[in-house]
């Protein structure tokens, strides 16, 4: 590497330091020093001992130079005593130089500045090195994503952990040149642009000692390789072992007696049916389901019951697993299907895989066989085994358990059973026949049973963890004080306990299974709470903002390729959907509880990150990358990690003071999210951490978002929902790079008016963000509306206060934006007509809001072409005609809710209509006096809200043929239609197993049965204690 600007200064020959002769400021200047604060008094200290360079033939400045006693030196060199004896000593070189003009005036000021800036390194110095480094990461990165931990090699995993830790530094190298780079780039006038770049010049001087650093840790790295004969090359070999543990761990499932199976009744039946059922075709049938379910075990309950195997002339038993061979399987099932001495006898062994393919067909050709694919973790093993298999019509039946949906959709037909984690029921008789199986009736003491059903519960319902903890406990004394330390202490004891290893070696393989661009997303998601809801927008603009999704180049955004990562990791049963969204698409996920414990271990231990405040996490180490605080924030040691990449407090109680210092430290930061946090500002060390792509303060008090915001020019994501932002400052354009913007408070949670939102105001400029894809809430404007079709890579937008005026530009910008497939649009005020008539449909639209009196009361045509809406609502239309007939055509439709939509008396849901609608709400409708429900409309109907239909005295006719409505609320309905709901109504709602009735008015009910769930539904169970705060309409 060519030597640095640094490292071609030097002291002149004269001395190799300051002058011990220099003569020093009078009291004058030392009282002025002391007035202007820290850096005035280094200024004094810098023009008492430092020497200056004096341009020969320059006779200003040798005035100048002589008037301060200083003696020759270059002005770069007195900045490089500056900032080796004191970084603080930098603001003082701005009191010296200010100093100097006052003297010299700007012109010499500008020359003097000017040799500091040639002396400080430029971006192109680097270019090639970081290239090289660049390079050095994608291989180090594919290296830890080839190799695995060696059975019984230590010093090949101590030698692994070390490519990980130079991965990490070179990525922070990286990472430090684009925070060094954007610094770079600076604005301001010429005397302030200079001295910030100079002033940068001591983190240049430690970046080039970083880099050296690094490339000496790779080189190193193949020297300890080579010293310890450490076989790098030969992993993908050593992988294909298979370790014991995987071995006993399939045997000891294999041999459970089927008297010790708990549940599974149903899906041990339809399996026995279909073994045994008369089908002359061979069926493939599968088990499927997350590691420890007990698939195994259930598959060998049927196999080794004598009424099914009997009933086949060959039956075999073959565990495949995740390091297969294929001729070791093809051999194994010759072993077992015949005499293993005669296999032998007759040379299988040394067949090659065709031969052995055809030797097995030849066998099985005339019998009905009957063969068990044991933990099979992808179709290629089936795929070629399938060959061996004869379809001979026998009524042959073929068996696969594996964690793998795509694996389990080989299985033809309804020939799958899903096995789902144990009910609590279940889960406790379990716990109590492997705890307390030397006690009369395997009771659980008394003493006990508090902490015995804490187990069980964290357990879940996986039966591998149930077995193997009530084992271990069994042999411990039933002593309360000692089960309540093994209760306390769980999290530790899965990590830890040798008797607990097979719960995480079992479910580690599910891990282990992981392509390298899933392992890390999977590791992300450990992170969070224990039974914590996982938003697919939000872990997938986290992964992104981490770099962690594939920017694949071919027109997939990089949120649809997260979102394939996600179903991804569902089929592997590692995350299990627990909503889904109007479309159909996973909308949360959450992670079983031990699976999380497993996860979050191997996390810890390769340094990638770690959950504080979680059961087993006690302390933050240094070396830390991702650092989510759950609890306890202000209990935890100093963090100092330079290394961070992403913060998520989840801890509400810290006050804004312990924020702004910790995050003075994270200088990498990608990702920071404090959600909930009890701040009313932005935190003033957030502008300068140049590499941020995510930023969360929704639900936050910060009011303000300073134009120095601007700075961060690599930030993706910005969400300030609910928040007290108002206005948006015009450096917000300068973030070219945002993908998503969204701003805005809530002033009426029910949202029964047009200013249920605030409209955040956009400066002008916005076409300058070509990259976003979400813009929510924004207040119309002229010029925002014109330079809308700019950004044509949108695809949802909620726009409020529009203007009729507005509505051809707006719509004519909207019909340029391909994917665009989410719209609000609220007019100004309640007087305002919008008139929608003449516009083009959207073919992309599949949510849409509109709120705002329709022109004549009549809705436009263009509703008939929105064959993809699935969520509809309109507020304050107006609509003088039924709207149900209009929106019946709309097939695929799952929730619909009408808000003063519709001024006449009479609603009718006929028979056919609206088949995929999920969730209706009428809401006041203040003419409204009869609903009308046929048979056969809304088949699959759940959810129905009637709020404010004051005139509507009797439940609607035909609500008892709403067959699947679970739930029903009722808000501000007249006390005639209560009386009759209650009384001679009540008969047919009785099928509706949740019915509430509260009033607006009465704000305890609102807050317990309508906002408290909303919250606890969107962000969690630690969000209810905010209730209070938004609900009233003030916004304090």
């Amino acid at each position: 590497m060519a030597s640095s600007p640094w490292q071609r200064a030097a002291w002149p020959s004269s001395g190799a330091g300051p002058s011990r002769h220099a003569n020093t400021l009078g009291e004058r200047g030392r009282r002025r020093g002391r007035e202007e604060g820290k850096a005035g008094a280094n200024a004094a200290e810098v023009m008492s001992a430092v020497p200056l360079k004096v341009f020969k033939g320059d006779t200003v400045f040798m005035k100048v130079a002589h008037s301060l006693g200083m003696k020759p030196c270059t002005l770069n060199e007195v900045y490089i005593y500056i900032i080796t004896r004191n970084s603080d000593m930098a603001d003082a070189l701005f009191v010296v130089l200010r100093k100097l003009a006052d003297s010299l005036g700007e012109r010499a000021l500008e020359r003097i500045s000017t040799e500091l800036v040639e002396a400080a390194p430029v971006l192109t110095d680097y270019e090639h090195s970081m290239k090289q480094i660049e390079a050095e990461l994608l291989i180090l990165q594919a290296f830890i994503a080839q190799a695995g931990a060696k059975v019984g090699d230590k010093a090949f995993d101590a030698w692994l952990d070390q490519v990980r830790d130079v991965a990490h530094e070179v990525e922070d190298t990286i990472d430090e040149y684009a925070y060094l780079a954007v610094q770079a780039v600076d604005t301001g006038s010429f005397f302030k642009r200079k001295f910030r770049q100079i002033k940068k010049f001591a983190a240049w001087q430690k970046f080039h000692s970083q880099i050296s650093q690094v490339e000496a840790r790779i080189q190193r790295l193949g020297e300890i390789r080579n010293r310890y004969g450490i076989l790098a090359g030969e992993i993908d070999r050593s992988n294909k072992l298979r370790k014991p543990s995987q071995l006993f761990m399939s045997y000891s499932s294999y041999l459970t007696d089927s008297s010790e199976i708990v549940g599974y009744v149903d899906e041990i039946g339809r399996l026995t049916q279909w073994l045994l059922e008369d089908k002359q075709e061979r069926t493939l049938i599968a088990i499927f389901g997350m590691g420890g379910l007990g698939k195994t075990t259930i598959a060998s309950s049927v196999y080794k019951n004598q009424n099914i195997t009997r009933t086949f002339n060959s039956h075999a038993w073959i565990t495949v697993s995740q390091t297969y061979q294929v001729e070791e399987l093809l051999r194994e099932i010759i072993n077992q299907l015949i005499d293993q001495r005669a296999s032998m006898a007759s040379g299988f062994m040394t067949m090659n895989r065709m031969r052995l393919v055809e030797a097995i067909q030849s066998y099985l050709l005339d019998k009905k066989y009957f063969i068990v694919l044991d933990d099979v973790w992808d179709k290629d093993a089936w795929l070629f085994l399938n060959y061996a298999f004869a379809r001979n019509n026998c009524g042959s039946k073929v068996l696969i358990t594996t964690r793998r949906k795509d694996v389990s959709c080989l299985a033809v037909d309804h020939y799958t059973i899903e096995l789902k984690t144990l009910q609590y029921a279940e889960s406790w008789e379990l716990f109590c026949k492997k705890a307390f199986r030397a006690s009369k009736d395997s009771q659980c003491p008394e003493n006990l049973r508090f902490f015995a059903e804490k187990i069980v519960a964290r357990c879940q319902g996986l039966p591998l963890a149930i077995v193997t903890i009530g084992s271990t406990l069994s042999y411990r004394e039933f002593e309360e004080q000692g089960w309540e330390s093994f209760h306390s202490q769980l999290s530790w004891q899965l990590a830890n306990n040798p008797e607990l290893n097979w719960i995480s070696n079992v479910l580690n393989m599910s891990l282990n299974d992981l392509p390298s661009y899933l392992r890390s997303c999977f590791l992300y998601c450990s992170l969070y709470p224990e039974d914590y809801k996982i938003k697919r927008k939000v872990i997938s603009k986290l992964w992104i903002a981490e770099g962690l999704v594939e920017d694949r180049e071919d027109g997939t955004t990089m949120e649809e390729v997260a979102s394939y990562y996600l179903v991804e990791l569902t089929q592997r049963c590692l995350l299990r959907v627990t909503e889904s969204n109007a479309y159909g698409r996973p909308r949360t996920f959450v992670m079983h509880d031990l699976v999380r414990e497993a996860t979050s271990i191997i996390a810890k231990k390769e340094k990638f990150g770690i959950a504080y405040g979680d059961a087993s996490t006690t302390q933050v180490p240094h070396e830390v990358r991702r650092l989510c605080v759950q609890r306890g924030a202000q209990t935890m040691n100093s963090i100092a990690s330079s290394r961070l990449r992403s913060f998520i407090l989840f801890d509400t109680e810290v006050p804004c003071s312990w924020i702004d210092d910790i995050l003075s430290r994270f200088r990498l930061l990608r990702v920071l999210c404090l959600r909930f946090a009890n701040i009313g500002q932005v935190p003033g060390m957030v502008t300068e951490l140049y590499n941020l792509r995510y930023i969360d303060f929704s639900n936050t008090k910060v009011k303000i978002i300073p134009a120095s915001f601007g700075k961060l020019v690599n930030l993706q994501v910005l969400d300030l929902r609910f928040t007290y932002v108002e206005e948006l400052p015009l450096e917000i354009t300068m973030l070219t790079n945002l993908r998503h913007l969204q701003v805005f408070a809530v002033h009426d949670l029910l949202q029964r008016s047009l200013d249920c939102f605030s409209a955040t105001k956009i400066p002008g400029n916005i076409c300058l963000l070509k990259n976003l894809q979400a813009l929510q809430i924004v207040s119309a404007s002229k010029d925002l509306v014109s330079q809308l079709g700019n950004l044509t890579l949108l695809r949802s937008l909620a726009i409020m206060k529009v203007r009729q005026s507005y509505i051809a530009e707006l719509w004519s910008s909207l019909t340029k934006m391909p994917n665009f497939s989410r719209l609000l649009i609220s007019a100004i005020d309640m007087d305002e007509i919008l008139d929608l008539k003449m516009l083009k449909p959207l073919p992309n639209l599949k949510f849409l809001w509109l709120a705002g009196k329709l022109d004549a009361g009549v809705l436009p045509s263009m509703f008939s072409k929105f064959e993809k809406l699935a969520w509809l609502k309109m507020d304050w239309s107006g609509l003088k005609k039924d709207p149900i007939i209009s929106f019946s055509h709309m097939l695929n439709l799952v929730d619909l809710r009408l808000y003063g939509t519709y001024s006449g008396e009479q609603l009718t849901f006929c028979a056919g209509w609206f088949p995929k609608l999920i969730r209706l709400e009428l809401g006041d409708m203040e003419h409204l006096d009869w609903i009308e429900i046929e048979d056969g409309t809304m088949i699959g109907l759940h959810h129905l809200e009637l709020v404010g239909l004051g005139n509507v005295k009797a439940v609607p006719a035909g609500i008892q043929y709403l067959r699947t409505l679970h739930q029903m609320f009722l808000t501000d309905m007249s006390k005639g239609f209560i009386q009759r709901l209650q009384g001679s109504d009540n008969y047919i709602v009785q099928h509706i197993p949740n019915i509430h009735i509260f009033y607006s008015s009465d704000s305890q009910a609102v807050n317990n049965l309508h906002l408290v769930p909303w919250l606890v539904k969107k962000y969690g169970p630690g969000a209810a204690k905010h209730a209070p705060t938004y609900w009233d309409s003030s916004g304090t």
